[in-house]
């Protein structure tokens, strides 16, 4: 019997940004070499595309590039570097692996897939979604009767919206890049995710909406996210920085709240928090802690 479908030439793992809202444990690696419930992020999303049967994977770094050396020798996997993550959003990222572009998983490293959702054929181009209650502030997926999406509003209420990886057919990506290329050479672009631009053209460019649950794509946009699906977090983030605070200020570091990075000329300076209704700020290079 002939399989249908589209079989997966390879995948894409993004892992070029910074991730400064992950502060401070950012600052001292990228978010996808951090360990969760045991398994490095990376690490586990490869895994997973290793054993479902996708034949190829690229990494494509950027921030702290040399840290994922390791992973071509312990998993095969090739490396590609985005040598634009600090000026240009993660369109550019796609710019440079644009040569690879085919039947592709587009994949966020950051991502911990509890169930492996990846396969080695595919039936058409389709971006993961999940569904909040209630009020969000994410990008929400609206789909014709066919479930192909036909429009997608930053904001909304009660909807599916835009949460893990994507599937690109080859016909997709062909149609696809042209508009990447266009907006990697435009300053006023360097901005735009490559939804955004995808955005632009969906009437021309068929993808359907592939619903999860909403526990199987776990996605941790700070710490305080991930204290909340690994406890060991609370206390034992092996965060230099963190260590730093408990000591000075004789705490613990669940005692440490409301982390926001502050921005610097070259990416994160340092974090602000607050401990026991307090609020300091420690600035990176200087090892500097202070009340603010």
């Amino acid at each position: 019997m002939t399989r249908t479908g589209y079989k997966t030439d390879n995948a894409i793992i993004m892992a070029a940004g910074m991730a400064t809202r992950f502060a401070p444990l950012s600052y001292e690696k990228p978010k996808a070499l951090i360990e969760v419930r045991g398994e490095v992020l990376i690490e586990r999303q490869i895994r997973q595309l290793i054993e479902a049967g996708v034949p190829q994977i690229i990494v494509a770094a950027g921030y702290k590039k040399e840290l994922f050396g390791y992973l071509t020798d312990k998993y095969g996997v090739m490396l590609v570097e985005n040598p634009d993550y600090r000026t240009r959003n993660n369109h550019s990222t796609l710019y440079h692996v644009r040569d690879y572009l085919k039947n592709s998983y587009i994949c966020c490293s950051d991502n911990y897939y509890t169930e492996n959702p990846f396969k080695d054929r595919e039936d058409e181009a389709y971006y993961a979604a999940v569904y909040e209650e209630g009020q969000t502030d994410e990008w929400c997926l609206y789909t014709d009767e066919k479930g192909y999406i036909n429009h997608v509003q930053i904001g909304g209420s009660d909807a599916w919206v835009m949460h893990g990886h994507t599937f690109f057919t080859e016909g997709f990506s062909k149609q696809l890049i042209p508009y990447i290329e266009e907006a990697y050479h435009k300053e006023e672009d360097a901005g735009l995710y490559w939804e955004e631009i995808y955005m632009e053209h969906l009437s021309e460019m068929r993808m359907r909406r592939r619903e999860y649950d909403v526990d199987v794509i776990q996605e941790f946009d700070c710490l305080e996210d991930l204290r909340k699906f690994d406890d060991t977090y609370l206390n034992h983030s092996g965060s230099w920085v963190m260590e730093r605070i408990c000591r000075e200020l004789k705490c613990r570091e669940k005692d440490i709240v409301g982390i926001k990075p502050v921005e610097g000329n070259d990416g994160a300076a340092g974090i602000t928090f607050s401990v026991f209704n307090r609020r300091y700020a420690f600035d990176y290079a200087r090892k500097y802690l202070g009340e603010c």
